[in-house]
């Protein structure tokens, strides 16, 4: 699988939570170009707001695994995690995370905050922006515009 399928899983997980009213954001979590478990934002929908894509990928593919530590896989997201994502990305250990686009807002991969890339830190996975960039964006985008009517 080329990174850009993999992004494509996530952004179609993000397209999932766009169809439910959720902020549209995807991940996808893969060992070796396998995806090991994907997902959307949920947390409107479940009313938790530790519901986000992120935390849940990165919880199935802890039972996946049977193991809190992530080391040989990557994070693919359609928008950079927000502080409490990138602590649980740190955590979990994971190698690599792959953005599609910067949160201007909440970004803790080094936009706003700087948890990921924190060298303070026992982990720091390496951080990519950009890829399917402009399709995460505009999807995004879409969503807000339509919550401002």
């Amino acid at each position: 699988m080329s990174s850009d399928d993999i992004m494509k899983a996530a952004l179609a997980e993000a397209h999932k939570a766009f169809a439910m009213d959720e902020v549209p954001v995807g991940a996808v979590i893969v060992m070796n170009n396998k995806i090991i478990s994907s997902a959307h934002n949920l947390n409107r929908k479940m009313k938790n707001s530790l519901k986000h894509a992120e935390m849940i990928v990165i919880d199935e593919a802890s039972a996946y695994f049977n193991n809190e530590r992530l080391i040989d896989c990557e994070l693919y997201v359609t928008k950079e995690p927000c502080a409490m994502c990138a602590g649980a990305i740190v955590h979990s250990r994971i190698s690599k995370v792959i953005i599609g686009v910067r949160d201007r807002k909440y970004g803790a991969c080094g936009t706003v905050l700087n948890v990921c890339g924190n060298n303070l830190l026992n982990h720091v996975p390496h951080i990519e922006f950009g890829l399917l960039e402009a399709e995460s964006e505009r999807l995004l985008k879409e969503f807000f515009k339509n919550k401002r009517k």
